[in-house]
């Protein structure tokens, strides 16, 4: 359409303004009045096939379509519009039919740029097209990104797709693979298969630790009446000018490191307890005293990972409640955008900063100078400022009418951004030496340190947490006795103190998302997300607040160790971080990247020669570090040869008695129904769920084999299907089950049924067994209505049933000596209780932060969890329902909204109908596809049809 035209028409209709979320249009949509539709798009409007059903027949039989990607023909993407989105698109059209012009105002990132792009592309507007964007939701930064439109990016839609790809490539292949050799539903993916890798990592290191103990002498000395403080703690340091050993001199394996055996003199107790006395009537003289002027500079203002850090430390909230929280402070303009790696500042937001410390500090706390903050962080995306309140003046805390979780969570950004721009604390740390020599000799030299602050400067505002409860913050003060060289001191107490060392510490949210930023594996922005699905997929699971991973994390780490070394290396998943990121520049072609990662050095199925699969070389993180190039994820997964699951889903339980380790014989296993423990004879007994993977030793493993209600029975051989019966217990209570063969399919479900509250696990019969696996029992059919009725057990006890009604019985023998005529005559009664879904909660737990609706604890057909009315989550392993806390309750609530509605299955039938019937449904899909795909596009032309469509399209209409 001929430029001109384009703009007559902008001013016959109203402008469509598009947003992500329904929250962020009513936001603008008030700033903008009329002449302008502010309408949300819901998040992506297509993507790559959710699952077979939703590809295209006309794509179904292509070798590529169950990955959604035509590997072969350039990796061109197969997208399609999802069933619940199609009435998203048509209001969108609808609402397009009367616009004079459309203004695409999504996030200002990889993700938002993507949307915009499919936006376009999916409704192939005929007017103008304007890329609107801001970093914050102001009158002012919404008028003058309406003001200031621009193109869209297509570096970062090309990094976004690149990804999106990428990612469905490594998911796609891998994770069969572990539903085949480790256990159904299991997934893998680029960033969460590391991250699952660092936890299990850092296990396996307190699992092979070896504590060390060691001891010190503490001694408590008085400074005189004319001193303040007067008394003074010190701890021996050196021992005849040798240093006494402490926690950093000893290895993992309990032993002395090499470089400490030699400088350091390693105390027992009877040694320290003799020099305890032998110092009993010493003078100790003060040997030195030094003193160093003190400064600390602000913190740099929040970027996403340091805000998740700094909520889990000082609110306790997991990553997926601070992003949840933040998004929506964001979309109702209380703070910039919460996704960016920037720590910058604009002008007007120093302005407004330095403001706030003037009048709420005093002009002494505010520096001559403003403060500048450089990012740190690698391939950092500077398009966003930091995260800070919203506009050219700040609201405090009060001002803004928040409450609860989202007030503090602004608290927390609102106080670190004007501390940002406030003075350097200052002040003096001292060290004080004090000697003196024992009866027996030896000459023993302790050592005190103290620090006094003299002016808080910006702790006044704002004092970082800490990650180890053991480490001081930043404001803490520690005064000493104003001393000086040649004073005597008199010891009031002498302490021989002993002390063992520790294991590495657990991952916690805070710092694992820390560490995944350190190591630049993944975006700061998915990590939130990352941490999501590893909690969810059960490989790691929360014991307070430390991460646990689960003895399938162990199997799944293993196998991807062993046949898929490379795509689970630290480094090598940083380095195609940086190969990405170079795509998003516009440095580096996707195909190509994409073409060395699946098919290998070749670059093509062909084999023709290409680089390594981080875009660079054959050397560095695109080798193996042996001299010769990665193989492609295609050769990886095709060529695995025969893995052995038992082997690779078991794991010995050494005995390490004395500091030796030696086979115990009893085993860790993980089975298709979860981890379980065996001794050499066969006894198996399961693992608790809340048992981790340390604490798992060989006299633990002893006593969950000698405890009954662990242990699984063998009872005999089901008469009819041949099949084994055993006894074991459950999450739920004890019960007997049919043994599936292990050539059974991966969706056949063995025959189960709970014991009877009068059995017992280890004297129930073979014949008691048979019996229950014989339930349910149908009675036959109604003589009124006809439908069956039958009688089952159930988690809430014994009951009739008829279609949707129900009846419970008065016990759990009457389930086998019921008649079809007391049944009937059971239903005619009414319900003592009406609805089942009206049973009362188990517990109350307060108003939710986010939805202020109430939360309660319930229990469910799959287990207890909790509610707010609106998102249902269930409980985790390490849950309590009589411990549980609100905080833990919205945590979990987070997540599961931050998840978003699990997708609606469709039944065959149904499909097979649209299919015959050529629905719209499935016609939309399909024009979708060969718009969007372009089967034919080449690897030599990724400037392909529907990008160079868009691209024109934004150019010649803005």
């Amino acid at each position: 359409m001929p430029a001109k035209k384009a703009s007559t028409s902008t001013e016959d209709g109203h402008r469509l303004v598009i947003v992500e979320s329904p929250a962020k249009a009513k936001t603008i949509a008030g700033y903008l009045g009329r002449g302008y539709v502010v309408e949300s798009s819901v998040g992506h409007i297509r993507d790559l096939p959710g699952g077979a059903a939703e590809v295209p027949a006309k794509y179904k039989k292509e070798p590529w379509a169950r990955l959604g990607v035509n590997v072969d023909e350039g990796f061109a993407p197969l997208y399609v519009v999802p069933r619940d989105k199609k009435p998203t698109l048509k209001r969108l059209k609808d609402l397009m039919s009367d616009a004079g012009a459309v203004y695409l105002a999504t996030d200002e990132d990889r993700e938002g740029e993507a949307i915009a792009w499919h936006l376009l592309d999916e409704l192939k507007p005929t007017v103008p097209v304007h890329r609107m964007v801001f970093h914050e939701i102001t009158p002012e930064a919404i008028t003058q990104a309406v003001s200031n439109p621009r193109q869209i990016n297509d570096h970062l839609v090309d990094a976004q797709e690149t990804r999106r790809i990428l990612d469905r490539l490594y998911g796609y292949e891998v994770s069969p693979v572990l539903w085949k050799k480790v256990m159904p539903k299991l997934s893998a993916g680029r960033v969460q298969s590391v991250a699952t890798r660092m936890v299990v990592d850092r296990e396996r290191e307190r699992i092979a630790f070896r504590t060390a103990g060691y001891w010190d002498i503490v001694a408590e000395l008085d400074a005189g009446e004319s001193k303040d403080p007067r008394a003074v703690t010190v701890r021996l340091v050196n021992l005849d000018g040798r240093r006494v050993a402490q926690g950093r001199d000893f290895a993992s394996d309990g032993n002395l490191r090499e470089a400490s055996r030699d400088v350091v003199v390693h105390l027992d107790r009877a040694r320290a307890e003799a020099l305890q006395g032998a110092l009993a009537d010493s003078t100790f003289t003060v040997r030195g005293v030094e003193s160093k002027p003190y400064r600390r500079s602000p913190y740099a203002p929040f970027r996403t990972t340091t805000m998740q850090q700094e909520a889990a430390r000082k609110l306790g909230f997991g990553a997926a409640r601070t992003m949840s929280l933040a998004q929506r402070l964001y979309e109702n303009g209380h703070i910039t955008y919460m996704r960016t790696d920037s720590v910058t500042l604009s002008e007007t937001a120093v302005s407004a900063a330095r403001t706030q410390v003037r009048q709420l500090f005093g002009q002494d706390y505010l520096p001559d100078k403003p403060r500048v903050y450089q990012s740190k962080v690698k391939n950092a995306q500077e398009a966003h400022e930091a995260i800070r309140p919203s506009g050219d003046r700040f609201r405090t805390p009060a001002e803004t009418g928040l409450r609860g979780d989202e007030f503090r969570l602004y608290e927390l950004i609102w106080m670190r951004t004007v501390a940002s721009q406030m003075r350097d604390a200052e002040g003096r740390s001292v060290t004080l030496r004090v000697g003196a020599r024992a009866a027996t000799g030896e000459d023993a030299e302790f050592t005190a340190s103290g620090k006094v602050i003299t002016f808080h400067g910006f702790l006044k505002a704002y004092v970082e947490g800490v990650d180890d409860a053991s480490t001081e913050t930043d404001s803490a003060e520690r005064r000493l006795p104003d001393v000086v060289e040649g004073d005597q001191l008199a010891a009031t107490r002498l302490e021989a103190a002993g002390h063992e060392t520790k294991p590495p510490a657990r991952y916690t949210e805070a710092t694992l998302v820390r560490e995944l930023e350190e190591r630049e594996i993944g975006r700061p922005s998915t990590y939130a997300t990352i941490l999501g699905t590893i909690l969810g997929r059960g490989y790691i699971y929360k014991k307070g607040q430390a991460l646990v991973p689960t003895w399938v994390a162990f199997a799944v780490v293993r196998l991807l160790e062993q046949h898929f070394a490379h795509l689970v290396d630290y480094n090598f998943t940083a380095s195609m971080e940086d190969a990405l990121d170079e795509i998003a520049r516009g440095g580096s072609n996707m195909e190509t990247w994409l073409a060395r990662f699946y098919f290998g050095d070749g670059g093509d199925a062909s084999g023709a020669n290409g680089g390594t699969a981080n875009g660079g070389t054959s050397n560095g993180h695109g080798s193996n570090g042996h001299g010769h190039a990665e193989e492609g994820l295609k050769y990886l997964v095709t060529e695995l040869g025969e893995i052995d699951a038992r082997e690779i889903s078991t794991f010995p339980i050494l005995d390490r008695d004395g500091g030796s380790e030696s086979d115990s014989g009893i085993v860790v296993r993980v089975g298709r129904y979860g981890p379980y423990v065996e001794d050499p004879d066969g006894n198996r007994a399961n693992v608790p769920d809340d048992l981790p993977p340390d604490e798992l030793t060989v006299e633990r493993a002893k006593e969950l084999l000698s405890q009954p209600a662990g242990v699984e029975r063998e009872l005999g051989v089901h008469p009819d299907n041949g099949l084994p019966i055993v006894a074991k217990a459950g999450r739920y209570g004890p019960y007997v089950t049919e043994v599936l063969p292990e050539d059974a399919p991966k969706n056949a479900k063995p025959h189960t049924a709970s014991l009877f509250k009068s059995m017992n696990l280890d004297t129930v019969t073979f014949d008691e067994a048979v019996r229950l696996l014989s339930l349910p029992r149908s009675l036959g059919a109604d003589p009124d209505g006809g439908e069956e009725i039958v009688a089952l057990n159930g988690r809430y006890g014994p009951y009739v049933k008829k279609g949707t009604d129900s009846r419970s019985l008065g016990s759990e023998e009457e389930l086998f000596t019921i008649t079809l005529d007391a049944a009937v005559e059971l239903f005619k009664q009414p319900k003592a209780r009406g609805r089942r879904a009206a049973t009362a909660p188990l517990r109350e737990l307060g108003e939710d932060p986010e939805t202020g609706n109430p939360v309660v604890v319930k229990d469910g057909r799959f287990g207890p969890y909790v509610t707010d009315g609106e998102t249902n989550a269930t409980l985790r392993k390490d849950d309590d329902v009589e411990s549980i806390t609100l905080d833990r309750a919205a945590d979990l609530l987070a997540e599961k909204r931050a998840k978003g509605p699990a997708p609606k299955r469709t039944a065959k039938k149904t499909t097979k109908k649209a299919a015959a019937k050529k629905s719209p449904a499935k016609k939309a899909a399909s024009k979708t596809t060969a718009k969007a795909t372009t089967a034919t596009k080449t690897a030599a032309k990724k400037t392909t049809a529907k990008k160079t469509a868009a691209k024109k399209a934004t150019a010649k209409k803005s």
